[in-house]
């Protein structure tokens, strides 16, 4: 049976509990982006709860007129939870004003390649040798996925925030 799901702001008070989790869901402290070191728990974001407990969490940051998606977890999948934290971040990009919706993966990342596309994302780019140079700054990066991958590149998907900027 699915619980009530509430998504609000991170606040100062979340800090000390993302400084734990982030390492502990990401390898390390920081995250990289195409060839960025990013620190998730200084980003704007929000927190998901069901009935009360941490469900989620999402990071992201504005930048040049559009939204970087740098972090996203759900801790109940099949819930809706990363679905509610996606739809935070896009309504906060398009308040900002931001044209685009944009994220960064790796190539053996296949369910966060389907769960994105299922949500109006579209493959953008794909940088291949990326990795490579991204454990030169996070050298705690796996060669090789839990699902027996190699992780080799970055794939950008991105999505579309003013659609009548498309017609």
């Amino acid at each position: 049976m699915a619980g009530l799901i509430t998504v609000r702001d991170i606040q100062p008070a979340d800090r000390p509990v993302l400084e734990k989790l982030i390492p502990e869901l990401w390898g390390s402290p920081l995250v990289v982006s195409r060839g960025r070191l990013i620190n998730p728990v200084l980003l704007p974001g929000f927190i998901a709860e069901k009935d009360a407990q941490l469900a989620g969490v999402a990071t992201y940051q504005v930048e040049d007129g559009n939204c970087e998606l740098v972090t996203i977890n759900s801790f109940f999948p099949g819930e809706g939870i990363g679905s509610a934290l996606i739809e935070h971040v896009r309504r906060r990009a398009l308040d900002s004003g931001c044209g685009w919706l944009w994220l960064i993966t790796t190539n053996d990342n296949l369910n966060a390649l389907g769960f994105y596309q299922k949500r109006g994302f579209v493959l953008a780019a794909l940088f291949p040798g990326a990795v490579m140079k991204a454990r030169i700054l996070k050298p705690e990066i796996p060669l090789v996925a839990d699902n027996g991958i190699p992780i080799r590149d970055e794939i950008q998907l991105q999505l579309l925030l003013n659609q009548e900027d498309a017609e």
